[in-house]
């Protein structure tokens, strides 16, 4: 079985041989990583078989400074996407940024439609996009169109956390217009990335802390379910097949069945501090997988290396029993992982992780 048929086989519960598992390391650890191996590619380092599908660079030119009154002389955009006008000072804590939102002074809706909406629709930004693809599959890896922070996330990036919490309240028409923009992109992508033949479509919102949502589930139900459908349904009007995954820190037990009402596949990251992946295994896997469950704030930092094998061999042995598990820390590995944690998790995988 290859690396990549293994890999669909666990995600659709379908008798597996292995475990599949994957981590990001945050720059400091990418830096460690190049002392002790002379690489900064952990996936390649690791073995992960997956690759994330990369859009060509956009042509806009757009002077995002308008949107803000009295930008910081060292504010420049988002290091992750600077496409959304997103503006960033650099924080006291390791890679963070203190975010800054270009929509906080909007007062109509006409300045949401007027604003210079990225332009991920243009056909330009798609060429090469399908031999990129065809190359993953030829080397035996998964091709991942990345949609995270779908509606939700995206929105209160752009117009602040509070200003659109309150919007979704007191001035629906503002909170629906930024996210019906976001929809309208995100519809058209999936559509796109499924056309050129994307193995899984990760989408997502952080809409939950560790104690419960951030919004009633009701207020989540008419305001993201039917949108977030709406993107799901897109891509699977092109390519039924396509794998769904959802990310979602924190407790959001109370929508776990919507998300699977709605097509979800693969739910992420299952965080142990606020969730037990043992008991949403027990609930919920029939119809989902799991992709994480191994703690960053328990666990991984804080255990001993026989500890965080211990803790994966566990996991292995009853999330992923069955199939249904990619084994995964729960978040961006950061600075204060000791690297011997970061190869037990590794070793017990090659150790317990056979079918």
């Amino acid at each position: 079985m290859t690396n990549r048929e293994n890999f669909l086989r666990a995600l659709r519960r379908d008798n597996p041989q292995k475990v599949p598992f994957e981590f990001v390391l945050c720059p400091s650890q990418v830096e460690e990583l190049k002392r002790r191996t002379g690489t900064k590619d952990f996936r390649e380092h690791f073995g992960f078989p997956l690759r994330y599908i990369e859009l060509n660079p956009t042509k806009m030119d757009v002077d995002y400074s308008v949107f803000y009154d009295d930008l910081p002389a060292d504010a420049e955009p988002l290091h992750w996407n600077p496409e959304w006008g997103i503006m960033g000072v650099a924080g006291s804590t390791a890679h963070f940024q203190e975010m800054l939102h270009p929509m906080k002074n909007f007062t109509s809706v006409q300045q949401v439609l007027d604003y210079p909406w990225p332009d991920y629709l243009e056909d330009y930004r798609w060429q090469g996009v399908d031999a990129q693809i065809q190359n993953f599959v030829e080397r035996d890896l998964i091709a991942i169109g990345n949609m995270q922070m779908t509606v939700f996330e995206l929105a209160w990036y752009l117009r602040g956390m509070d200003k659109f919490m309150m919007d979704m309240v007191m001035d629906p028409d503002m909170a629906n217009a930024i996210m019906d923009k976001l929809i309208e992109l995100r519809v058209g992508m999936a559509k796109r990335f499924a056309g050129c033949g994307a193995d899984i479509l990760m989408l997502g919102d952080d809409v939950s802390t560790q104690e419960d949502m951030m919004m009633s589930p009701a207020m989540w139900r008419d305001t993201q379910k039917w949108r977030l459908a709406k993107v799901i349904d897109a891509a699977r009007s092109v390519k039924p097949d396509i794998l769904i995954f959802y990310h979602g820190d924190g407790n959001l037990q109370k929508i776990i069945p919507d998300l699977i009402e709605i097509g979800v596949d693969i739910l992420n990251p299952v965080q142990p501090e606020c969730m037990d992946p043992k008991e949403v295994k027990k609930l919920y896997g029939d119809n989902l997988s799991f992709w994480g469950c191994l703690g960053t704030q328990t666990t991984l930092p804080f255990g001993t290396a026989d500890e965080v094998e211990a803790k994966c061999k566990e996991l292995i042995e009853t999330v992923g029993a069955g199939g249904g598990l990619l084994l995964a820390p729960t978040h961006m590995v950061e600075p204060d992982v000791p690297w011997e944690n970061i190869e037990a998790f590794a070793r017990a995988i090659d150790k317990y992780g056979r079918y």
